[in-house]
């Protein structure tokens, strides 16, 4: 028997007991002729006492750190107790001892607050995985992964696998393709999502699938996105949205009672994308706290729907917004004693490429109720008042203006909004706020080729009563500045995402279960009749057959493993990851294969063209 505890199991109550602990060896501490040696297994460390008697075989067969050794001894208790261990409290007297493995001085110290820089640490993933850190890392994902499986059980949800190999139907990142041998000239394609398959069991007649499943897009990486991924995919029969919303809303908060202890009783808030987009500047919102966006002038399509108040800011002469197509202003609560070093500084931060602004006004409403502004020469006191009170803005709050491009502008004034708020201490990652966003475009117009892209995918239902919209108009757009007028541009998508502080964790639909609206949707993005045949023939067959209403969801594991655990970063929560080239460097993936595969497959490479 190797042991008979764990090196994090033994307490005070277990003094005088004998007990053999295996692990590795953390740390060595020699106090003149006794040693003391942390122990270390996953389960946590116990302190082992080395006696003079034993310090002579030591200084013959002497330890290193990370040594796997084995030490039979008795329970003690510890003179210094260290209460930041829950085995503090006791040490092993040892009485004899084993090497079972040596170990060569590790690249990095095995501890929380390693010296190992992130491409060393992912070279040796391995002794990284030995860290605490990094260990309850893949413990927290366990339990979400356990607690999913537990709640979904409980709603008769069946676990049902779907095929890796499939058929490449490119309609959103690149497929990863995989030859076949026994088909030449044919490949596979690993799947971007288990989509297709997931409704046709709905067509046979499993209302209620689940899979925590691996999915595969060659895309750009960076932290939060890894080339495979784990995703909880799941779809129900007979629902409606709001089935939906209701069932996974339940899964989140078990998952915050069982994982992070959190009994989540909040309601969580549903807005719309339209209002994601103009309160926030773009459609997962941190709405941990408030500091919205206050859109001082809209663009022209959209004044429809939109309070104009664009006379606070025109005909003073100030041509940077009387030029604008939007101007966006933010009420920062605390910031007027911002000094002008600090403005500064932000100004040149919204000038960086990555933002992409000129520059930005700024309004301090001073304690004393006066305003000061970097425009001061356009606007009176009673303008800039005036905007104070579209804002919101309090005594001592500061207001920052930004002006342009409706796009560039709004995604700006989201990054300003999120890059102040991390400043001054408001994304937190131990609070969590949930909410939904519903009513996304069904559409969006891809202006390379005058057409229209599917938003989500090309199984999304449009909203019930957008459904006569799309079938009564012919898809072309005939003049592409125009294409906001199109009939198309104003359907909304039956889909919905589930957001968690700024990130989306899971998103989803009711999906199209009839032949001719799935037709229709494909005519749409600009598949002919045999491109539909030859991508989707399987699915739209299945249709013929008695489809159900249905659809689902699908969470981003890696993502909400990663958000619980208070990082943003998933690839601390994914035990063998990729780096930023999609490369696995510890064992050195991709690579290149032998020239005998090649001919199996009957590829030749031409690496040149």
């Amino acid at each position: 028997m190797f042991r008979t505890h764990t090196c994090g199991e033994l307490r005070i109550e277990d003094k005088g007991n004998k007990t053999t602990l295996s692990g590795w060896v953390q740390t060595i501490r020699k106090f003149g002729s006794i040693t003391f040696v942390d122990l270390r297994d996953r389960y946590g460390m116990t302190q082992l006492l080395f006696s003079e008697e034993l310090n002579t075989i030591l200084e013959q067969n002497p330890l290193g750190r990370e040594f796997v050794i084995q030490a039979t001894g008795t329970v003690n208790e510890r003179s210094n107790k260290n209460p930041q261990l829950p085995t503090g409290d006791i040490e092993i007297l040892v009485t004899e001892f084993t090497i079972l493995n040596k170990s060569i001085t590790p690249p990095f110290t095995i501890q929380d607050d390693t010296d190992g820089g992130d491409d060393l640490r992912m070279k040796y993933r391995f002794l990284d995985l030995r860290r605490q850190a990094v260990r309850q890392n893949l413990e927290l994902r366990y339990a979400v992964g356990r607690a999913t499986r537990n709640y979904l059980h409980d709603q008769q949800f069946l676990d049902i696998e779907t095929p890796f190999l499939i058929k490449s139907t490119p309609e959103g990142a690149r497929d990863f393709v995989v030859p076949s041998r026994m088909n030449p000239g044919q490949f596979y394609a690993l799947p971007q999502s288990p989509q297709t398959f997931k409704q046709l069991l709905m067509v046979s007649g499993y209302d209620r699938y689940y899979q925590i499943v691996k999915c595969f897009r060659d895309e750009d990486l960076r932290a939060d996105r890894q080339p495979e991924f784990t995703q909880i995919d799941c779809e129900m029969a007979f629902v409606e949205q709001e089935d939906i919303l209701n069932m996974f809303e339940g899964l989140i908060r078990h998952i915050f009672r069982e994982v992070k202890k959190i009994d989540y009783t909040e309601k969580i808030e549903r807005i719309t994308w339209s209002e994601a987009m103009w309160q926030y500047g773009n459609d997962k919102p941190d709405a941990r706290f408030e500091m919205k966006l206050c859109n001082l002038k809209f663009p022209a399509h959209v004044f429809n729907d939109k309070k104009d108040i664009s006379h606070l800011i025109s005909n003073v002469g100030f041509n940077v917004f009387d030029d604008a197509e939007t101007v966006i202003a933010i009420a920062f609560p605390g910031c007027a004693e911002f000094t002008r070093k600090q403005l500064d500084e932000l100004t040149e931060w919204v000038k960086r490429p990555q933002i992409g602004m000129k520059g930005m006004v700024n309004i301090k409403c001073n304690a004393d109720g006066s305003l000061k502004s970097s425009v001061d020469k356009f606007y009176t006191e009673e303008k800039l008042k005036a905007i104070a009170e579209a804002t919101h803005a309090k005594a001592g709050d500061l207001i920052l203006i930004l002006a342009g491009n409706e796009e560039k502008t709004r995604k700006a004034a989201s990054e300003l909004r999120l890059h102040l708020a991390q400043q001054l201490g408001f994304r937190k990652p131990e609070e969590f706020k949930l909410l939904w966003v519903l009513d996304f475009p069904l559409f969006e117009y891809a202006e390379e080729d005058n057409r229209w892209v599917a938003r989500h995918h090309p199984f999304t239902s449009p909203k019930p009563s957008d459904i006569q919209t799309m079938i009564d108009n012919n898809p072309v757009i005939e003049h592409a500045a125009d294409y906001l007028k199109h009939p198309y541009a104003s359907i909304k998508a039956n889909a919905y995402d589930m957001v968690l502080n700024g990130h989306e964790i899971g998103g989803g639909s009711i999906r199209i279960y009839q032949k001719e609206l799935q037709q229709k949707m494909f005519a749409a993005l600009g598949m002919d009749e045999d491109e539909q045949k030859h991508k989707f023939g399987f699915l739209l067959g299945a249709f013929e057959y008695g489809a159900p209403p249905h659809g689902g969801i699908a969470f981003g594991f890696d993502r909400l493993c990663a958000l619980l655990g208070g990082s943003e970063t998933i690839r601390d929560f994914i035990a063998f990851p990729k780096n930023n080239s999609g490369r696995d460097i510890m064992i050195d993936a991709p690579s290149t294969i032998d020239e005998k595969q090649f001919t199996e497959l009957q590829i030749k490479l031409n690496l040149n063209e």
